[in-house]
């Protein structure tokens, strides 16, 4: 009996473009920031964590920072609490700060760790109150703009330290930490902070060799009213361009601070995909073609290869 057997070519194919990147990538820090909209659907959320496994198995050390608003959203909808966002951030006020804490460190980070124990990967859930691992205070009313309006953002906090060593020694013993961003003062006061904040700091703190942030939008557009303007790589001095320009609103907004924060803070590179896209994370990280946008402090930086590559 004859059996079919598929292209072995492929994948050998595959395997060698490939391997340049293994070697040079195994035993760096990688931190990952994946949006709330992925948790709403179990097939992609089930995909991005596998991605994150062969990360996880080539030697990458992976730190997995995880958002919710979307559930929160939906959570503080049905127990009758408006949901209010200024400039793309949350405000938390009393009632919805325990939903925070229900949905970021009870549902989505027990959800994705039962994934990790089903693909095997030897994951822990932390969030920002473990340990000491965030330091943060309480944001004071600040005026926006050229608004007269002074905006509280309630139990909304500002990062002071991350306790990077906190996340190493768990890196150092073979596990994968998966962070909530939520944290809490001095005092012991819950406080919610922005998960792309959160990831900025925490890469910057390990001197991460990439931040990728997993989101809805395929990467950062230079026409936010034509989602196929896609920006193969940019630089500091083109997220200003884009801000200046108004090309940059809602959630984007902070997630471009976050950006400029990590790269001025010592990460290597800022990835921007999309976790709808097919192995978007493996094809950015193994390739140089990549999926999305590419962020870095200097474009002149960029070898020729990669500025070829996003021509």
């Amino acid at each position: 009996m004859r059996v079919h057997r598929a292209d072995q070519s492929i994948t050998v194919r595959a395997l060698r473009n490939a391997s340049p990147y293994i070697r040079l990538f195994k035993g760096k820090v990688f931190v990952i920031k994946a949006g709330g909209g992925v948790f709403d659907d179990a097939a992609l959320l089930r995909a991005l964590i596998e991605q994150i496994a062969i990360l996880h198995y080539l030697g990458i050390r992976v730190v997995l920072i995880h958002g919710g608003g979307q559930q929160l959203t939906e959570l503080t909808a049905a127990l009758g609490v408006p949901t209010r966002t200024v400039q793309g951030r949350r405000i938390t006020d009393a009632r919805s700060i325990e939903a925070t804490s229900m949905v970021l460190n009870g549902l989505i980070n027990t959800r994705i760790l039962a994934l990790c124990r089903q693909l095997e990967i030897a994951a822990v859930g932390l969030s920002g109150v473990d340990a000491g691992l965030i330091l943060a205070h309480k944001r004071p009313p600040v005026r926006l703009g050229t608004s007269d309006e002074l905006i509280d953002f309630g139990f909304v906090g500002d990062i002071d330290a991350i306790d990077s060593g906190v996340i190493r020694r768990h890196l150092d013993d073979g596990l994968m930490p998966v962070i909530s961003p939520l944290s809490a003062d001095s005092r012991g006061t819950l406080l919610n902070i922005n998960a792309d904040t959160v990831a900025a700091a925490i890469g910057a703190a390990l001197g991460a060799e990439k931040l990728i942030f997993c989101t809805g939008a395929a990467g950062i557009l230079e026409r936010v009213d034509d989602a196929s303007s896609i920006i193969s790589y940019t630089d500091l001095v083109g997220l200003q361009r884009l801000r200046d320009a108004e090309q940059l609103v809602e959630g984007m907004l902070p997630k471009a601070r976050a950006i400029e924060d990590a790269l001025r803070g010592g990460v290597r590179r800022v990835h921007v995909i999309s976790y709808r896209a097919p192995d978007s994370i493996l094809a950015e990280v193994f390739t140089n073609e990549g999926t999305g946008t590419l962020v870095v402090a200097d474009i002149n930086a960029l070898t020729a290869a990669e500025q070829q590559a996003g021509a």
